[in-house]
């Protein structure tokens, strides 16, 4: 795979991608995109946390994604809509360095088997091991060095970077992208103890991941001890994420980086878990639950809404004493009842 760049677009191209009004020359051309801070002349930038405001006037960028509150501030031209972080979104990708095939076939070094159905225009880098009665749909992009494991099957339009495994038995939709070190399909974590050793559990389910999901570098998706484990549509993972057996993920929702999911856990429609957020095992997140970074959850979470638990950071002398008061915690309580009751 090799990289390229976008040589540049009009404002008036930007702002029909965006769905935005475009206040100003739409005949300019911009090549990059930056912050307000750093944007130079040929680039576009955006406001979209009004703590950002104070370095709009300032800002050497050609063009602004902005609010319509906002829009009369903005010095440079401006591109208009009601969330500018959505026009961001949308509008990365014209300036990003995305991977591209070099050539689309096999790569002499790569091992495939003869019983792997392999789907048009798809490339296969260097040293990548396809396995039995593997499918890979059209268009997909296999980087070097990855793995797929005997009757996996990886829908059209797939992203794999470079050193991705994929185990035996794991589904994935389409375009779905995958970046590196991840892991698909490895065993989960079950061993029952006989009273000298653990014995091992046998991980017979699978994997199945719907369309439009990114996973990110070093993560980790572990296959279901029975059944599979479930990965909704649409779904985005962080990077150094582990999603234990048989868990299963709702559409839409987002897994930050060094979030953990023990196993059997059910994650709702649209949740949202911040950074090393930990989940215990066999509970069930509602829809449309946020928590917070670091949040550990124990507990099933029956309804919507946002949820933190831990406490911020403290200078370390009031945090000592804070920890010496939540161990009193419990033997206040007890003679505070004691005063209700006298």
């Amino acid at each position: 795979m090799t990289t390229t760049a976008n040589s540049g677009w009009t404002l008036n191209e930007l702002a029909e991608r965006a769905g935005a009004e475009l206040k100003g020359d739409g005949s300019r051309r911009v090549t990059g995109f930056s912050t307000l801070t750093d944007a130079g002349s040929d680039d576009l930038a955006f406001l979209a946390n009004p703590a950002y405001l104070k370095h709009l006037t300032a800002t050497n960028a050609a063009a602004v994604l902005v609010s319509p509150e906002h829009a009369d501030q903005c010095p440079t031209n401006a591109l208009v809509l009601k969330n500018p972080y959505l026009g961001f979104a949308l509008l990365s990708s014209c300036f990003a360095r995305t991977p591209q095939q070099a050539t689309v076939g096999i790569h002499p070094s790569a091992c495939v088997s003869e019983s792997a159905v392999i789907g048009e225009n798809v490339s296969i880098a260097a040293h990548t091991v396809i396995g039995d009665n593997v499918r890979i749909g059209d268009g997909s992009i296999i980087g070097p060095g990855c793995f797929i494991g005997d009757d996996s099957e990886l829908g059209a339009d797939a992203l794999l970077y470079a050193n991705v495994t994929i185990y035996h038995g794991v589904m994935i939709g389409e375009r779905v992208i995958i970046h590196s070190s991840a892991v698909v399909g490895g065993d989960g974590f079950g061993f029952a103890h006989d009273g000298r050793q653990w014995v091992k559990i046998a991980q017979i389910g699978g994997v199945t991941i719907g369309n439009d999901v990114e996973i990110g570098a070093s993560s980790s998706i572990d296959r279901g001890a029975l059944g599979d484990t479930i990965i909704g549509n649409d779904v985005k993972i962080d990077s150094q994420v582990q999603v234990a057996h048989n868990v299963q993920v709702g559409d839409h929702s987002a897994l930050a980086g060094c979030v953990g999911v023990a196993g059997s856990t059910k994650i709702g429609r649209g949740c949202l878990l911040g950074g090393g957020v930990g989940l215990g095992g066999h509970i069930e997140i509602a829809d449309g639950v946020t928590l917070t970074g670091m949040s550990m959850v124990t507990n099933s979470i029956p309804e919507p809404g946002v949820y933190s638990s831990g406490t911020g950071v403290l200078p370390n002398a009031q945090w000592r004493k804070s920890v010496v008061r939540f161990r009193q915690l419990d033997s206040l309580a007890k003679r505070i009842g004691k005063l209700e009751k006298s």
